[in-house]
């Protein structure tokens, strides 16, 4: 695979837009953040196992895979702004019901629904970011914008426990809402780009599309990716109590300030040097640290294994979302966007349900033993496509 190795990047990055924009998603990702560590403390209130924990991630991911490739038409009628408020909307408004939820099936209710908003917005962020970012930068720019999500995500889980600890689910589920409302009226400062020819001349992509080919490879990597996050937004809380560890909280704050000081200079790495310079390294990260959570018997191992994760995730995701964006028009960005988040989506929704009945039936050391497996074909088959592309 060959990438044009750019010259020193001059072009503006910084405006009110994409500062907000930036703003906005690092907010409502620490909403969704906050329930990582809580959310399966909840359904296993109600009720809930392993297994069904692993149905309310993934019907989740599923829900908001089944909006995304409508996004594009959407888009074609009315301003992306709009939707993106509305997806906003319909976050804070799922997140607050949760706390009305009796049994397990209510939460899958207002999950599916919740997914659909999370869908929404997650594709309008990334291309309204995308618009907002300089051809010639996008990977650094990408890569700050995912910095300023990781930097609120980071006090996501502690903000979510404490508040947990404090007022209990209710006031978890409510704070979580005030949170993202608090998001959406920094979204309200958010302004598109004048649209192009290209995105008015009435393109055929503005058409439902499930799979954007163009970003067929990179897509299929990152939803590898997901299977592995899955394994640990979906059970380190419930791992680390039956080891014995008591800093899950501090385990997903470390992966948030891991990720956010690797994207400092990953995206410039791959503005000059393409994706092989970040991906592969990460996944060798990824793989480490997944294998030191296995091994851990300290909260000191199990906080080195966050780290090791967190360098790699960090800076993977920004890489693979950044390539896709470069595969495309700027009119498929909708469409790019959604096959991407799509991919990772299922991965993480697919492998929280696989995985859940693995743990149930097994172990947990098992599911990460799984989540190794599947990094290491990441890095095989990237690999494979860098010889044949050579």
């Amino acid at each position: 695979m060959s990438t044009k190795v750019l010259s020193q990047p001059t072009s503006k990055l910084w405006g009110r837009s994409f500062i907000f924009i930036m703003l906005a998603n690092a907010i409502m990702f620490m909403a969704f953040e906050m329930l990582l560590p809580t959310l399966p403390l909840f359904v296993s209130r109600v009720g809930g196992g392993a297994s069904e924990i692993g149905l309310v991630t993934g019907i989740f991911m599923f829900s908001a895979i089944m909006i995304r490739p409508f996004t594009a038409t959407l888009a074609a009628k009315i301003d992306k702004k709009y939707l993106l408020l509305t997806g906003m909307a319909i976050c804070a408004l799922m997140t607050g019901a949760y706390y009305l939820a009796s049994g397990v099936g209510m939460i899958l209710f207002f999950r599916v629904l919740h997914g659909l908003g999370f869908g929404l917005a997650t594709t309008y962020f990334a291309t309204l970011a995308t618009e907002n970012i300089p051809k010639d930068r996008r990977g650094e720019g990408m890569g700050y914008f995912g910095v300023g999500e990781t930097v609120a995500v980071s006090m996501g889980p502690l903000i979510g426990t404490s508040i947990l600890k404090t007022y209990d689910f209710h006031g978890l589920f409510y704070g979580g809402m005030g949170i993202i409302l608090l998001a959406m009226v920094m979204g309200v400062f958010v302004s598109r780009k004048p649209a192009t020819i290209n995105d008015t001349n009435g393109h055929k992509e503005t058409a439902v599309k499930w799979i954007e080919m163009k970003v067929l490879f990179p897509s299929l990597l990152i939803m590898l990716v997901g299977v592995a996050a899955g394994s640990i937004m979906s059970f380190v809380a419930l791992y680390a109590g039956e080891k014995g560890f008591d800093t899950v909280a501090w385990f997903f704050f470390v992966v948030a300030i891991s990720s956010f000081l690797v994207r400092l200079i990953s995206g410039k790495m791959f503005d000059r040097l393409g994706p092989g310079s970040v991906l592969v390294p990460s996944a060798v990260l990824v793989i480490a640290g997944i294998w030191l959570l296995t091994v851990s018997g300290s909260n000191e191992m199990f906080l080195c294994s966050a780290a090791l994760y967190g360098f790699g995730f960090g800076a993977i995701f920004p890489a693979l979302q950044t390539w896709c964006v470069n595969l495309v028009e700027e009119h498929e960005h909708e469409h790019a966007m959604a096959s991407f988040f799509n991919f990772f989506d299922l991965g993480i929704g697919g492998g929280a349900m696989i995985l859940g009945t693995v743990a149930s039936l097994f172990s947990y050391n098992i599911v990460y033993y799984i989540a190794i497996g599947v990094m290491g074909g990441f890095l095989l088959l990237y690999l494979a496509y860098s010889r044949k592309k050579a």
